[in-house]
Formats: structure tokens, C-alpha cells, sequence
């Protein structure tokens, strides 16, 4: 096997392993910390942490981000099926390990929001969300705040022009290594 094919095959399992370990993390904390909510605060009272800033209160969102879309709970659900079949498909389709990051990040908030929704269903895909961090604004959970994680780091990658797939240079510099360490052995 070549060096190339061996060090792409090293990179893929590196970026499998982290995407499948920030899953698993990001969306065990989600679930903790929404269990926790569940069981330490009463729905529509607001624990203050800071003043006009910052509290917990418990609450059950049928929509999307600020109560959107609040009739259309199942078709909320199956969009975001639908997201997290898209960013395992981007996952797979990059080669970079920041776009590999972004993805499970926006994994992470999708699925988790979507475990509520079909752990408190009632009916097809019809359950709500469990929010409980209210920034006075909106209430929201953390696997909202994965998804806002991962929006962000998407632009930045952008605006940084980080290549989603390896450029025809990162080829090139691929080959001219895989001479470098064939002439090595050679020698």
C-alpha cells in the first residue's frame, strides 16, 4: 500500500473517531443536562443566575428556535432527520478535520433536539423540545447551542476560505512526500 493511500486512511480514522467521540459527548451532555432540568426545575419558574442576563426555567418547545413553526412539530422533525442525514453525508464528503468538527457539532444539536422530539412523543414525531436556559430573549438548551457552535465555526471556515475536500496543491504535496519517502527507502 502507499504512503499516500496509508496516510489518507490514518487521517480517515482520526476524523471517524473524532466525530463519532464530539456525537457522543456533546449529545450524552445534551441529554444529561436536560434530565437534570427535568428533575431540579419546575416548569415556568425561573432560577436567576445573573440578574436580567441569565436564569433556568424549565420549558417544553413544540417548535423551533423561538417557538417557530409550534403546529408544525413532525414536519420540524422530519427537516431535521433529514439535517442529520446531510451532515453525515458533508462528514463523510470532507477530508478536512475543522469542517469534520463543524459537522459534529451541528450533528450533535440536531440529534439532540430530535431525541425529544421522538422520546416525548404523543403522536407521530410530535414531541417537544426540553429548553431550560433562558437568556431573557429566548429559551433555549445546549444542544442549541451546539447548532449555534457549529453555524459560527461554518462561517469562520468560510470566511477563512478552509477548503471543504483536498485542493490539487494538497495532492501535489501529497506526491511529492510519497517521492520524498520513496527515495528514502530507495537510498
Amino acid at each position: 500500500m502507499s504512503t499516500t493511500v496509508q496516510r489518507k486512511s490514518r487521517r480517515l480514522r482520526r476524523r471517524v473517531a473524532v466525530f463519532a467521540c464530539l456525537v457522543l459527548i456533546a449529545t450524552g451532555l445534551d441529554q444529561v443536562t436536560k434530565a437534570l432540568a427535568q428533575v431540579r426545575l419546575t416548569e415556568g419558574r425561573a432560577e436567576v443566575l445573573i440578574p436580567k442576563v441569565l436564569s433556568l426555567r424549565l420549558l417544553r418547545n413544540p417548535g423551533a428556535s423561538l417557538g417557530l413553526g409550534s403546529d408544525y412539530t413532525w414536519l420540524i422533525s422530519l427537516v431535521a432527520v433529514v439535517a442529520c442525514v446531510a451532515f453525515i453525508i458533508l462528514f463523510v464528503s470532507t477530508d478536512s478535520m475543522a469542517w469534520t468538527i463543524a459537522f459534529a457539532l451541528a450533528f450533535s444539536g440536531a440529534v439532540g433536539n430530535l431525541i425529544d422530539r421522538v422520546v416525548y412523543a404523543h403522536g407521530f414525531l410530535d414531541g417537544r423540545v426540553v429548553d431550560f436556559i433562558d437568556y431573557g430573549w429566548s429559551v433555549g438548551n445546549v444542544a442549541d447551542i451546539y447548532l449555534t457552535m457549529a453555524a459560527l465555526l461554518i462561517i469562520v471556515l468560510i470566511m477563512m476560505g478552509k477548503p471543504f475536500k483536498a485542493t490539487v496543491q494538497d495532492t501535489k504535496t501529497d506526491l511529492v512526500t510519497e517521492a520524498a519517502d520513496f527515495q528514502e527507502v530507495v537510498l
